[in-house]
């Protein structure tokens, strides 16, 4: 490709609503520019990209026996109602209507629609198993779309879904995905991290996210720096500690906090570690009548390490609370502790409550917690002499670096990333929904057992910059530039001998296979080489008069802080040596 027959649009400024380094450099770059809010158009320097992470993720897809399909963007609702996904999934999921008021849906994804072509097409377990797959444009309704491509409405997705005559061959099915989303991630050439993912509402283990390491990533990943272990937060477990809880030292006393209401605040004031305090957050459970009015409520006491976070997804599994949970109101709260938020504590409540304590703070000694008083909290608080056993004791916790990894091979880090893939195990959720079912060797109608794992085409471009950039712009991973190498001829409009060596290296390079762009525009060396730095191209060479007296041409990789010379002759086996063809 020649640059003057392209389509080079770069930018000196990016515009103000772009907050992170991917939005603000796609903008600058010429790879996107915003239509709407959240819905970008996909510029031709950018479809290049898009196109080359498609082509690899289709490529190891086929590779995997998976079969690509396409399904409509726009959904009838009554698929979705079926699976009571039309009422249940809330404001992202679009909806329209058509001239005859009938109902549709943008589809945000695709289970409902592949369900269906399953329920009509697998009949015997001769068919099984089966994975269609296919890569196609997704809405979702987002609250608040940011961050360009990381957080946009539209957005392009590969999503597959495995259909299987039982568990053990789904499991056998998610395997093979599983491994063909390594192999898929480590052609893009990214630094990325498999993390053990929670299943949510549908349970079981086999869950896992593909994150994208980067510094600016909205997920925290757990791992031990000394095994292979790695979680998401949601997943990752806080280990009981070791060793039995320390006897009571210390009398239960009255302490006055005034205007302290927080466990820091409470620490600093008392001159104690954080860790010696402990939070109370206070849930509510509702128990529905026929007609889905609240016919009763319960009340619930979590206890937490002042230093530690809850986290949400660990407590909807606790028996009792795993029904679906909420943050109690002002009054409930009044009701059962007479105090407001800030001292409220397990002792002397007006209304008992069920306390739910996590590990840690069960084998707590001498705790502090609020008094359910004013301007008070209660110091040297211990279980069994002051107040009964925890009623629960479960894991509460987001867990924190240092803990012990649950596979006792050492110590968890934490660092953050962007989930740019996902695999999970369905199993009969939708097909029971929507009647999926085949017959199996004695003519017997089963449900198929599903599983289903999506890819963020659109997402991991936005996450590769995240990864990889500096002040100067994009560094593309080779697997993914929208050009592998970019000639720059200097002065080619004004010199023949520089015209000419640049396009004799170009046709080699072309006959080679080799993704080239020629820039023949005749832009100054400065707003050249600016341009390409910007929008990343990872290895250039450049055409000089000079350089061709000498005998010389110019290399540098984009991560490289100078270039290197090359005799002119060899310029172009020394890029297929470093490019592999």
């Amino acid at each position: 490709m020649k640059a003057s027959q392209f389509f080079v649009s770069t930018l000196k400024e990016a515009p103000a609503d772009a907050e992170v380094a991917s939005h603000k450099l796609m903008m600058r770059a010429g790879l996107i520019r915003k239509l709407g809010a959240g819905i970008y158009n996909y510029m031709p320097m950018g479809l290049r990209v898009i196109r080359k992470v498609e082509a690899i993720v289709r490529e190891e897809m086929n590779r995997a026996g998976a079969v690509e399909l396409t399904m409509p963007v726009v959904q009838p609702a009554e698929f979705w109602q079926e699976t009571g996904r039309f009422e249940k999934m809330g404001p992202e999921l679009l909806r329209i209507k058509d001239r005859h008021d009938r109902d549709f849906v943008v589809q945000p994804t695709s289970e409902e629609v592949v369900t269906d072509i399953a329920r009509q097409e697998l009949r015997s377990y001769k068919q099984l198993p089966r994975n269609f797959y296919q890569i196609q444009t997704k809405f979702r309704d987002e609250r608040r779309p940011r961050f360009g491509l990381m957080r946009g409405r539209e957005f392009i997705m590969k999503d597959a879904y495995s259909f299987d005559r039982d568990m053990a061959g789904a499991k056998a099915s998610y395997q093979v995905m599983a491994q063909a989303y390594r192999a898929i991630f480590d052609r893009f050439g990214l630094r990325y991290r498999a993390v053990a993912a929670d299943s949510g509402a549908i349970g079981g283990d086999l869950s896992e996210e593909f994150q994208v390491i980067a510094a600016t990533g909205e997920d925290a990943i757990v791992y031990c720096p000394g095994s292979d272990y790695a979680a998401n937060m949601e997943k990752a477990e806080a280990l009981a500690p070791v060793g039995p809880r320390p006897a009571a030292a210390k009398p239960l006393t009255l302490t006055p906090t005034p205007g302290k209401s927080t466990c820091a605040d409470v620490a600093e004031l008392l001159g104690v570690p954080l860790s010696t305090t402990v939070k109370s957050l206070v849930l509510a459970t509702d128990e529905l009548d026929d007609k889905g009015e609240v016919k009763k409520s319960q009340v619930w006491l979590l206890l937490l390490r002042g230093d530690h976070d809850m986290n949400e997804v660990k407590v909807n599994k606790v028996p009792g609370l795993d029904v679906g949970f909420r943050f109690a109101t002002i009054a409930e709260i009044d009701a059962h502790f007479g105090c407001k938020p800030g001292y409220l504590g397990p002792l002397n409540m007006k209304q008992p409550v069920r306390v739910v304590a996590d590990r840690e703070v069960a084998v707590m000694a001498d705790w502090i917690c609020g008094a359910n008083q004013p301007d008070h909290h209660i110091t040297g608080v211990n279980w069994g002499r002051d107040l009964p056993e925890p009623e629960l004791v479960a894991d509460l916790r987001n867990v924190v670096a240092g803990d012990p990894s649950p596979d006792g091979k050492g110590e968890l880090a934490i660092e953050r990333g962007i989930e740019v893939g996902h695999v999970f195990y369905l199993g009969t959720k939708y097909s029971k929904a929507m009647d999926a079912t085949f017959l199996d060797e004695n003519g017997k109608p089963q449900f198929m057992e599903m599983g289903c794992y999506g890819i963020g085409v659109t997402r991991l471009p936005a996450a590769a910059i995240e990864q990889n950039h500096d002040e100067r712009g994009i560094i593309w991973p080779d697997a993914i530039a929208p050009f592998t190498v970019v000639l720059c001829p200097i002065g080619m409009d004004r010199s023949a001998d520089v015209k000419s060596a640049a396009e004799k290296l170009y046709g080699e390079l072309l006959a080679a296979g080799v993704d080239v762009l020629l820039d023949d525009r005749g832009e100054r060396p400065g707003a050249m080489f600016a341009d390409w730095e910007l929008i990343g191209v990872p290895h250039r060479v450049v055409i000089s008069d000079r350089g061709i007296k000498e005998g010389q041409l110019e290399y540098q990789h984009r991560r490289d802080t100078a270039a290197t010379k090359v005799a002119a002759a060899d310029v172009s086996s020394f890029l297929k040596e470093k490019l592999g063809v």
